[in-house]
């Protein structure tokens, strides 16, 4: 029974900071677009890398999608 007591308003905190955070997302635009990010990985625009020149371990360049070079010369 001693732990009623104590469980009972550690859950009202609990829920009252829940609703705090959800009223939070809400007013502060999180979920005003949810169609977009669904589509986006949908429509990704990545270039294809060049086959052939690509060796597992190497790191990519992300602006030009090729390989920067041996592992030791960075």
């Amino acid at each position: 029974m001693d732990s009623i007591f104590l469980l009972v308003p550690l859950v009202i905190l609990f829920v009252a900071g829940a609703l705090k955070l959800f009223f939070w997302a809400v007013n502060s635009g999180q979920y005003d677009d949810l169609e977009t990010e669904g589509r986006r990985i949908l429509f990704d625009d990545d270039l294809p890398r060049e086959t052939g020149k690509y060796q597992p371990g190497e790191a990519i360049d992300a602006a030009t999608s090729k390989p920067d070079g041996p592992p030791g010369e960075r």
